[in-house]
């Protein structure tokens, strides 16, 4: 089912409300700020049109119920060629040379390879040396970079940290599925982090439920493995997710302002991931904001998983809409299930 409205924001899943669940939190006062940020997007952009010439969908359909008008599609780009056009984008706008970065963090879901990590791919195509890995945090990644690089930053161990965040979402899906793929689109997006002011605030949570959103890998050849299953793809139960979404975003935020004594109106803007314009729509009534606070791009490319926030945070700068002193207010959230919100003043 694709997710749908007319859930209140205290509307959560079920599992959040049992004493036992299994559930991990972390805050603590962290120190850095952006630099530079950069994009990579593949050539092909696909229509809702594209989609109803093989699946039993129109526009109307898909955007009344997603925001979502268009997405972009890997043919021949590899994700290691989007994530090193975004990379060399940031350390342009960072006045920085690759061989200035002291650490590489790619949030992705799985590059081009199972091993080596995506980040080594990467840092191989930039001609770094420093250490670099992959975090798995789903379209929560690009928070739970930030949070583990402030915590390099501050503990001295580098200097400048490359975080990309990068995903090829249409090798996941079951092209057959009108209900999962026509939500999501490939890209990459990347910051360059070092130490300043900026993050005031961060929060990550992971509420353990596997079931409603996932994506399974197959079994492969193995002779000896009892149940044989061929490509696995992305499982959804939208309706689910809606819930979840709009529950745990509005928790974030309260918490978010209670804990820095910001009230709604002293965020210049509500960064929220791209997942459906209807949660974003929701969100934004409950705090009873303009919507010119919530910018989209949704409508352009989609959903990208970990890359949705970054690449918006991305255009956003681009276009000028962000200066110093603004109040962002980031919020993301995916499978795991995980969360993670922070709160920028942009230098």
């Amino acid at each position: 089912m694709l997710p749908t409205a007319g859930n209140e924001l205290s509307s959560v899943n079920s599992k959040e409300c049992k004493e036992n669940i299994i559930k991990f939190e972390m805050e603590y006062n962290v120190s850095l700020k952006i630099i530079g940020m950069g994009k990579g997007i593949p050539e092909r952009c696909v229509t809702n049109d594209d989609l109803a010439g093989f699946l039993d969908t129109d526009d109307e359909w898909i955007v009344t119920r997603t925001g979502i008008k268009t997405r972009y599609v890997c043919t021949y780009e590899t994700l290691t060629d989007l994530s090193v056009t975004a990379a060399k984008q940031a350390l342009d706008k960072a006045n920085l040379a690759a061989s200035d970065i002291s650490l590489i963090i790619c949030a992705t879901l799985g590059g081009d390879y199972r091993t080596p990590s995506h980040a080594c791919t990467v840092a191989e195509q930039l001609g770094t040396t420093c250490p670099a890995f992959d975090i798995n945090a789903a379209c929560t990644g690009f928070v739970y970079a930030l949070d583990i690089a402030s915590a390099y930053l501050e503990a001295g161990k580098a200097k400048n940290i490359l975080i990309i965040c990068a995903e090829m979402m249409s090798s996941q899906m079951d092209w057959n599925d009108r209900n999962t793929c026509i939500l999501f689109g490939d890209g990459a997006a990347a910051c360059v982090v070092t130490a300043g002011n900026a993050l005031k605030y961060t929060s990550l949570s992971a509420i353990a439920d596997t079931t409603i959103l996932n994506l399974p890998v197959d079994t492969g050849n193995n002779p000896f493995i009892a149940e044989k299953r061929g490509k696995a793809y992305l499982q959804m139960q939208g309706q689910e997710v809606f819930k979840f979404a709009v529950g745990i975003v509005g928790k974030d935020v309260k918490h978010a302002l209670e804990t820095t004594g910001l009230s709604p109106e002293q965020i210049d803007y509500f960064i929220l991931h791209q997942a459906n314009k209807r949660i974003i729509d929701s969100i934004r009534v409950k705090l009873k904001q303009p919507e010119e606070k919530f910018p989209v791009n949704i409508d352009k490319y989609g959903n990208i998983s970990s890359v949705s926030v970054p690449l918006l945070l991305s255009e956003m700068l681009d276009e000028g809409k962000i200066n110093p002193s603004d109040t962002l207010f980031i919020s993301a959230f995916g499978a795991g299930l995980t969360a993670g919100s922070c709160i920028l003043v942009w230098e």
